[in-house]
Order: C-alpha cells, then structure tokens, then sequence
C-alpha cells in the first residue's frame, strides 16, 4: 500500500476509536463522486492493514433526477467490485421533491438499512469544504449556534449507532490531489454546475469572492470559528439536557418552569425546545418563547400553537 499523508491523517482519526466494542460493522453512504471515491480506497487501504472492521458495506441512494444516474451507478458499482464488499442500491422517485426534503429521505434510508443490518458505523464522505458552504448556507438562511455547528465529526443517533465523517479535516483540493495520484476514476456530475443550486453558488461565487476581496483565509477562519462554536453548543446542550431532566414532570408531559427560569435565557430556550421537540416533534417559534418567558407564572395561560393547546398554571408547562 502507498502510504500519503491522507492515509496518515485517516490512520490517526480511526484509531480514536480503538475502544469501540468489536465486532465493529460499518455502512459507507456514498454521493457518487470524487469524495467517495477518496473514501472507499482510505477504507479498503486501512482495513487491508489493520483488519479493523469485520464488515463493510457500501449503499447509495439515487433519486434518478439526473439524466445519466443509470450511468453513474454502473460506473460506481465497477469500482466497488475490486472490494469484494456489498453494495445497496436504492431508488427515490420524488420528482419535484424539494431537495432538503430528499435529503431527509436519503438519511432516513440510510439510517433504516444500518438498523436492519446491525452495523454500527455509518461513514460519510463529508469533507472540509462541504462544512464551509453548510456554515454559510446556514448563516444565509438564518440558524442559530446548533445549526451553525452543523456537520460534526461525530454523532450519535441511536445507542448502537455512530455517524462519522472521517473526511471532514480533509479539504477538496486534497481529495482531487488524491484521487489523481491513484488514478480513481471520477465521475463528473454536471448538476455541481447548475447555479440554481445555493450550494453550487456558493462554492464557485461566494467563497472565491470573499477570499479575493476580503480575507485569503477566509476558509481556515470559518473552521476556526466552527470549532470553537461546536465546542460551546456542545457545553450548552449538555448543560440544557441536564437542566431538562431535572425539571421536567415524573408521569405527565409537563415541565416546571420554576426551575428554568433564573437560567439565563440561552437555556431557558433550549430547555423548552426539547421539551416541544422530544414529545411533538416541533422546534419552539420565537413568539411562542417570548410568551412563555415573559408571562407571569401566578396567574393562568393558554397558548394555542398549531395542533397544541399549552396551558401554563402554577409553574407548570403542559398540553391539554
């Protein structure tokens, strides 16, 4: 095996997880392009020397909206076969779907087959320059600190499954670096031209133009902040589930704001947005926050929002 300096920085992120408990059976979800590519040969090179892994699998969700996707997965599934791993296939026909919709779908397929096939790993082949354009998607859009934390290393969604992104320290430049010195052969999407996609915008206009004319480093200081902002958010989020579990009610779905509300107000929300999120599946509206925060607790209250009806008396938050 050709040992880069990819392979060196791969090496050392996957041996932080020495302590898993093995069997360790991972699911790599792949895009179809260059990144996966990068990814699969970082798998099978690591795994080929250190015998890590007692399962890979490969899957790949194809929403058939391009042209040549039948294409694209014959040219996939042919370099996969040098692996001698499984590969899922699944097919979305969702024409006219919006595209944060799709990609719900996508993670949920994904998510459902590492369920069903007992892996507990899943891999992705999010890189350094798609948490950039995700950060400033997000900012575009409006988000607050958890959404511009967006994309972390490591995740946590179910008590046997990991999502990890061992790429996401690795740059495109790097993967195309990568890529060309083993001769991968790329698969050139033509959608990652179409500026009516943000995302595509964002990656040929806005991030050239702010590194032309504001900061060259423009990139390195985006991660800089993204690393100090997820440190943050996660020491508040530990601090509001902690918060959470003490206040809410034993038997009912009700939580005690008397306990909450001399936190600072950063927590107050938090606190509530998992309240509403865990048991109704909804993210907290800012007008609905500031009635809860701002309503005097000695008398009674009730809020209707949406399908709920939330009722505030003597301290406590509830659904009627």
């Amino acid at each position: 095996m050709t040992n880069t300096y990819l392979h060196n920085k791969f090496i050392s992120i996957m041996l932080k997880y020495k302590d898993l408990i093995k069997p360790l059976s991972i699911l790599i979800a792949l895009s179809g392009g260059k990144d996966s590519l990068c990814l699969i040969r970082l798998i099978e090179d690591f795994n080929n020397k250190y015998d890590y892994f007692t399962k890979v699998e490969y899957i790949y969700i194809d929403h058939q909206w391009r042209s040549d996707s039948k294409q694209n997965i014959e040219h996939l599934l042919n370099y996969i076969s040098i692996t001698n791993n499984h590969t899922y296939i699944y097919q979305i026909s969702k024409i006219g779907t919006s595209e944060s919709t799709m990609r719900n779908m996508r993670y949920q397929t994904i998510v459902k087959h590492a369920i069903q096939n007992r892996h507990q790993i899943i891999m992705t082949g999010h890189n350094q320059t798609d948490q950039i354009e995700t950060f400033l998607l997000n900012l575009i859009r409006g988000t607050g600190l958890e959404g511009l934390s967006s994309l972390p290393y490591m995740r946590k969604i179910t008590d046997q499954i990991q999502v990890i992104r061992p790429m996401i320290q690795i740059n495109t430049g790097d993967i195309l670096w990568f890529c060309r010195k083993f001769n991968l052969p790329i698969w050139s999407d033509k959608t990652n031209f179409y500026y009516t996609n943000c995302r595509n915008r964002i990656r040929y206009e806005l991030v050239p133009y702010l590194k032309e004319y504001f900061n060259p480093k423009i990139e390195s200081n985006i991660i800089n902040f993204l690393h100090l902002s997820s440190t943050e958010n996660e020491y508040i989020k530990q601090n509001s589930i902690k918060l959470y579990l003490a206040s809410r009610h034993s038997r009912y779905i009700a939580i005690n704001y008397r306990i909450i509300k001399n936190q600072h107000l950063a927590l107050q929300k938090r606190v509530l947005n998992i309240f509403f999120y865990y048991n109704f599946n909804k993210y907290l509206s800012t007008h609905i926050f500031n009635q809860l925060t701002t309503f005097k607790y000695q008398k009674k209250l009730t809020i209707v929002w949406e399908t709920l009806k939330i009722k505030v008396y003597k301290n406590w938050i509830y659904i009627q």
